[in-house]
């Protein structure tokens, strides 16, 4: 791993893909941290990972799926998923997003083709942070105040007709339910792939998601800039074989409490990047337009900021 390069998203972009990254990005609320290792060290992998900011910066959303398969194969999947990324981008709730992921993967014609996947959409104005878990390993959650990682948690499903929170692609009718919780200024949020769980112990025994969340117990107090480098490298040196038999991505988001502010040029170009938008939306074979949701939080809240603050308060 080397020195991460910090890149600002700009308002009405998508970033990221399946490709090696090392790197810091910033926007709306939010410092991310995203390492990606495809299998072999070749140029693109089963992990496809992705951030976007809308046109206001207020929503920012992250993706993190793990594909079944690997390299080329996954290439228009993961060009699939940035379209779908940039439909999305102005849309503050995720739950038709998500939806759309799953029949996405489940008319693949790929024999089965699926994918486990995070789906976390940030709102600066109320710092709250949604959260839906297709089938991945649980996220950990580090809170700032009391200085100690724990699992992500999720309520408690009544029962339910058809399957839910299972792998995106098994089921059509496959519900996904989502949970809030709201960030405080140094709460961290870390998602990862399954190469992280299957690693082993200095024993030989398998991590599982408790021996992660045992491992980032034991690291202590490492710079949020450093952790990813801190965790993989502890995780490698615990037995041969580790992070080297499978696609590796790791992600870091951290709030920090920055106020959203974007000078009148860099609104500007959004307003361009969303009327182009519009344009190809236009053509027989155009996008859908990035049309927000059409609710006083979003709508509203980009005009008169207390609407936004008050998104899902109660």
């Amino acid at each position: 791993m080397v020195d991460q390069p910090v890149a600002q998203m700009q308002c009405m972009e998508v970033w990221g893909g399946n490709q090696f990254n090392d790197r810091t990005v910033q926007f709306g609320g939010l410092d991310t941290w995203v390492y990606s290792q495809p299998y072999g060290k070749a140029h693109a992998g089963g992990d496809v990972y992705y951030a976007s900011s809308c046109a206001t910066g207020r929503i920012s959303r992250l993706l993190l799926a793990d594909v079944a398969g690997h390299g080329q194969t996954v290439a228009a999947t993961a060009a699939d998923l940035r379209a779908l990324m940039r439909r999305f981008v102005n849309r503050l709730d995720q739950t038709e997003f998500v939806r759309l992921l799953n029949q996405q993967f489940a008319v693949l014609p790929r024999s089965g083709a699926f994918a486990t996947a995070i789906v976390a959409t940030y709102f600066a104005p109320s710092r709250r942070l949604s959260v839906c878990n297709a089938g991945h390993p649980r996220p950990l959650l580090y809170r700032a105040a009391v200085r100690e990682w724990e699992f992500l948690g999720c309520p408690s499903a009544a029962a339910r007709s058809a399957p839910s929170n299972i792998p995106l692609g098994l089921f059509d009718a496959a519900e996904y339910h989502q949970f809030d919780t709201e960030l405080e200024p140094g709460d961290c949020l870390l998602s990862y792939t399954d190469a992280l769980i299957e690693s082993r112990d200095a024993d030989g025994e398998m991590l599982g998601e408790e021996g992660l969340l045992r491992l980032t117990r034991l690291l202590g107090d490492v710079e949020p800039s450093e952790f990813i480098k801190t965790l993989v490298a502890e995780i490698g040196n615990r037995f041969p074989e580790n992070l080297s038999e499978d696609d590796v991505t790791v992600m870091l988001i951290r709030a920090n409490g920055r106020p959203v502010q974007f000078r009148p040029k860099e609104s500007l170009r959004a307003l361009g990047r969303f009327t182009l938008a519009l344009l190809r939306s236009a053509g027989p074979r155009g996008e859908r337009a990035p049309f927000p949701d059409a609710n006083l939080a979003n709508i509203g809240g980009a005009i008169i900021p207390r609407l936004g603050r008050r998104w899902r308060a109660n």
